[in-house]
């Protein structure tokens, strides 16, 4: 008979659960061993037995028959699959922009073959014959410069009211919505992002933006502010964000 969990209860499993992890490996035995170890650690589990299998779970189709990423909290790969193997597999996981730590399992233990497998994108590389205890070592720690690392990429993020700029990914969102830069935009806003408030003359930002060589006229700062304006503010003729300082330059805020 099933147990039903109090709403209490499931929340308290939903916050004290490590994480999930696909294993993807072809040997039962070893496939069950490490499964069960990393259950009794409180991970939730999803197997597979072969790439083509491992590829369906990370990666399946939506509605719109565009693939749609399943969230793993980590992924262990053995290298030697059935169908895809472990390198294109974890190639192909990294082409779909899934930056989810990958830890290799593998019984080639060369420099080369360690080499191969962290250049194709995954993190950790473990050979075989191991102990659970350093596997689940591995993935504690993986999991720990994962998070680490989002920690880092958030406190990058710049926000100012409904506006915020992403440096790692080159975007920006105002009032929810993405919009479109060019590069030169983006780094006039991110410069005036990261300095609200401060005052920026004409040549400050020909420094700063194109560089002390630019040899054009400084109004090409004033038609970058103007297209701007037209991107960010609900009434460029108005603007609440990109002020004019007459007789010295441009604020942000």
């Amino acid at each position: 008979m099933p147990i039903t969990l109090t709403p209490e209860e499931t929340r308290f499993q939903q916050e004290t659960r490590l994480g999930r992890v696909l294993l993807v490996e072809d040997e039962e035995l070893i496939r069950e061993t490490i499964a069960l170890a990393l259950s009794e650690e409180g991970y939730e589990v999803v197997t597979a037995e072969d790439g083509r299998k491992g590829l369906e779970l990370v990666c399946r189709s939506g509605e719109s028959n565009r693939p749609e990423l399943i969230n793993f909290d980590l992924i262990i790969l053995d290298l030697m699959l059935p169908y895809v193997n472990g390198l294109d597999l974890c190639r192909l996981i990294r082409r779909e922009g899934n930056s989810v730590p990958v830890l290799i399992l593998s019984a080639k233990g060369s420099e080369t073959d360690r080499v191969v497998g962290l250049e194709v994108g995954a993190d950790d590389y473990l050979t075989k014959p191991f102990g659970m205890r350093e596997l689940i070592a591995r993935c504690r720690a993986l999991q720990r410069r994962h998070r680490h690392a989002q920690l880092q990429a958030q406190e990058t993020t710049l926000k100012f009211n409904d506006i915020s700029l992403y440096p790692q990914e080159c975007r920006v969102t105002v009032r929810g919505d993405e919009i479109n830069l060019s590069p030169k935009e983006f780094r006039i806003l991110e410069l005036f992002m990261s300095y609200p408030r401060r005052v920026w003359s004409r040549d400050q930002l020909i420094e700063r933006i194109w560089g002390p060589d630019f040899m054009g006229d400084s109004k090409t700062v004033d038609v970058h502010i103007r297209w701007l304006r037209e991107k960010l503010e609900v009434d460029p003729s108005h603007p609440m964000y990109l002020l004019t300082v007459r007789g010295f330059g441009y604020r942000f805020g």
